[in-house]
């Protein structure tokens, strides 16, 4: 391999974790009286107001980003009588929530950039990523700046994964051929497929999904476990 290109949400910030179950598990350790399905219903909601209404900046943090998403989903929830708490006690859950998301993420991202400086030293490496226009900010945040030859953005670029588009101007940034490049990520349909597709080599960073993925891996030529396996191959 001569380069990789990387993805960053639910791969370099949660250890291959869905971004969906992330929020349910910090619900669930915050005791906030939810069924699972109702947060489900919350989570879609507030991803679509994001996109929708484009709150987010290029300037906000990841923490005022995770905050932004929160707050949409407690509005969610109160709107359908699913949180019935005062007003105090609702910001007091939104608080105790975004700091034990954001204090997991810190920890996530302190690991990947071990990672990501190891590799670094031999190849070239781009971010391609479904993000909110902020990636930079929050690349900084998190200190994995000047890591990333080049940062491609969803919503800098107008072009989403799983959309090939995405991948090639990625590929062309390394400007290297597909089957020197390794697409790593935690979305086999998202990142896999459309690596495999335009004959990447590609790793899956397998972990807890937010649907059931498809049984057939045949596009993942390494499934892994944790970025750690990218240092000891």
């Amino acid at each position: 391999m001569k380069g990789y290109i990387f993805d960053f949400g639910g791969t370099l910030d949660t250890a291959g974790t869905h971004w969906g179950k992330m929020l349910w598990h910090a619900y669930e350790r915050q005791n906030i009286p939810i069924e699972e399905e109702d947060f489900r219903n919350a989570y879609v909601y507030a991803e679509r107001e994001l996109e929708r209404k484009a709150i987010i900046r290029p300037e906000s943090s990841f923490r005022e980003t995770l905050e932004v998403k929160i707050e949409l989903e407690f509005e969610y929830l109160s709107e359908q009588g699913l949180l019935e708490q005062t007003g105090f006690s609702l910001v007091s859950m939104q608080t105790a929530m975004l700091n034990d998301l954001y204090r997991k993420v810190k920890l996530i991202t302190a690991e990947s950039r071990t990672v990501l400086l190891s590799l670094k030293e031999k190849y070239p490496l781009v971010l391609v990523s479904n993000f909110y226009g902020n990636m930079n900010t929050v690349l900084v945040e998190f200190e994995l700046d000047n890591l990333f030859d080049r940062v491609v953005e969803s919503a800098v670029v107008g072009i989403r994964k799983p959309d090939l588009r995405i991948f090639q101007l990625g590929i062309d940034a390394l400007a290297l051929k597909s089957e020197d490049i390794t697409v790593v990520g935690d979305s086999y349909s998202n990142d896999i497929l459309p690596g495999h597709q335009l004959g990447c080599r590609t790793i899956w960073l397998k972990g807890e999904t937010w649907k059931n993925e498809k049984d057939d891996h045949s596009a993942a030529d390494l499934i892994i476990s944790s970025l750690n396996d990218l240092t000891s191959e």
